[in-house]
């Protein structure tokens, strides 16, 4: 019995030496031994990312910022403004106050308004303006607000880029790593895992960085572009009150 026994840990031994464990295959390993091709998407795939992280964080304390100031700015323009203190000592008093606010896109509005209305009212023959000047002043508005949205809203079209060409440049790596797997097969003629499985897997791997880059630029694209939409409601909604207070305390009859 204890030789049958024996006899059979002899025999496998060598079966055990005939089929060592699986070399494992490191993501490092596979992009450092890729071809230059593919070294290069995952390279422009990484560094797209970087700059989507970047743009993101950015614009976010951007708009954090911008919306703060904003209500900071509306708490004090709208404290005490019932309808008979809209005089231009306080609009002037106000405009002081507008270097406070610097992140503020309604401060700078509300400034390229003041700027506008105060230029009216100095070349106005009475203490009124006319319809034509309301509609200076709204366009002062207007130009103010395109401005500050356009600052804000710099950049942004990269992170719809990244999110929308990532995929593709991700997957023409793919392509590229799974027909070089094919060559490698007809030089070899073999087509073992140990010719197929390299290709493929550094393949992979750039479809995998293609949509790692590009997953976070469309949340973060769709977030920001809502985000900035409602600032931009904001902005109109303060130009039409100031409009407002415009035509009610100015305007000559």
């Amino acid at each position: 019995m204890l030789d049958i026994v024996f006899a059979h840990l002899v025999s496998a031994v060598p079966t055990a030496a005939a089929h060592p464990a699986a070399r494992q295959l490191h993501p490092m390993d596979l992009v450092m031994g890729a071809s230059w091709v593919v070294q290069l998407v995952i390279f422009i795939l990484v560094a797209m990312a970087v700059v989507c992280w970047f743009i993101i964080g950015a614009k976010l304390v951007r708009l954090t910022q911008a919306s703060r100031s904003s209500r900071r700015f509306l708490d004090v323009f709208w404290s005490g403004g019932d309808g008979n203190t809209w005089t231009q000592e306080r609009l002037e008093g106000l405009y002081g106050q507008v270097r406070n606010y610097e992140a503020s896109p309604i401060a700078a509005a509300f400034r390229a308004g003041y700027v506008e209305l105060a230029r009216v009212l100095g070349s106005a023959q009475t203490t009124g303006v006319s319809d034509g000047d309301v509609e200076n002043v709204e366009r002062a508005l207007r130009r103010a607000s395109v401005n500050e949205l356009t600052n804000i809203e710099t950049m942004l079209p990269f992170l719809a880029t990244t999110g929308s060409v990532g995929p593709f440049i991700g997957l023409f790596g793919t392509v590229w790593g799974i027909m070089q797997s094919f060559i490698a097969i007809s030089g070899s003629g073999s087509a073992s895992l140990d010719v197929v499985a390299p290709g493929i897997a550094e393949a992979l791997i750039a479809t995998a960085i293609g949509l790692v880059a590009a997953i976070p630029a469309v949340m973060a694209y769709n977030y920001l572009l809502r985000q900035i939409r409602v600032l931009e409601t904001e902005i109109e909604s303060f130009g039409y009150d100031f409009l407002n207070i415009v035509r009610r305390h100015y305007l000559r009859g």
